[in-house]
């Protein structure tokens, strides 16, 4: 599968179906799950893969779920996502990383690049994020990435209303992209 964006360490593609015992993996471990809902049993993984995964390529073009690669290994770190809440027609931005991956700074990295995409080529005009009230890990990422905080949300889709209230962030992408062109060197 090509790759369709990189970054100097990882590269993103779309997942298949032969992503399954992988992804399945990934939702077993509980540290992983801890903040996504718990582990899920493989005919959850199944049709999460089937329907919020590969239909959802088709479905809503330039966004989606995508396997997040290390680029010198080849090895799946987790995925990134530039997708609807599920309920919602808010786009939002997130990842998740198999424990081996870390503390390397992937979500920050790939998630720049996405909001990026989202935001420069998609042209998308608000992107949100939303993290669990104990995640300080992923909350920092979504400031990183330029993301800025605006209290709490919740949502009552059943994916998210166990969960309760979420630490939300948001971007409006006029600010963001004012910000970036700030740091940009001239020419």
């Amino acid at each position: 599968m090509i790759p369709w964006l990189e970054t100097p360490r990882l590269l993103l593609r779309r997942f298949t179906a032969d992503d399954r015992v992988w992804l399945g993996e990934l939702y077993a471990d509980p540290e992983v799950t801890r903040y996504l809902g718990g582990t899920q049993t493989p005919d959850a993984v199944d049709r999460m893969l089937r329907h919020r995964i590969l239909d959802y390529y088709e479905e809503h073009p330039g966004l989606g779920i995508w396997m997040t690669i290390e680029r010198d290994t080849g090895e799946r770190a987790g995925f990134h996502l530039l997708n609807n809440i599920q309920g919602e027609s808010i786009i939002q931005v997130g990842f998740a990383l198999a424990r081996w991956a870390w503390g390397r700074g992937y979500g920050t990295e790939m998630g720049a690049a996405v909001l990026g995409h989202g935001f420069a080529t998609l042209g998308l005009q608000n992107i949100a994020g939303m993290a669990s009230l104990g995640n300080r890990a992923s909350q920092r990422v979504l400031e990183k990435i330029g993301l800025e905080r605006r209290g709490e949300r919740s949502f009552p889709h059943p994916a998210y209303a166990s969960e309760g209230p979420m630490a939300w962030f948001e971007r409006d992408a006029s600010d963001w992209l004012a910000e970036r062109s700030k740091h940009r060197p001239s020419r």
